[in-house]
């Protein structure tokens, strides 16, 4: 859940624009092929959409993802308030 947060906050990060799996990588500190497997995951919960911009895929949070993430949020501060890890 950690990593598809981190996504989801890049991605958030990107706007409408959207954003290249090599920015997602480096700013998530996760491999390409790793942020790959887990965008496709999350386009296919419709948290995240994939747009051919020019020769480049972006990848762009939809409203349903921002909502997800907004409750991630949420959660994270609740389990942290709570000194719990997850």
């Amino acid at each position: 859940m950690g990593i598809m947060g981190d996504i989801l906050n890049v991605t958030a990060d990107g706007g409408r624009e959207g954003i290249i799996v090599s920015a997602i990588s480096r700013k998530a500190n996760l491999s390409h092929y790793a942020v790959l497997d887990k965008c496709e995951k999350l386009v296919e919960a419709g948290l995240v959409e994939s747009v051919k911009n020019d020769r480049n895929r972006v990848f762009q949070i939809t409203e349903k993802g921002l909502q997800f993430f907004q409750e991630f949020k949420r959660f994270q501060g609740l389990v942290e308030s709570m000194n719990l890890r997850y």
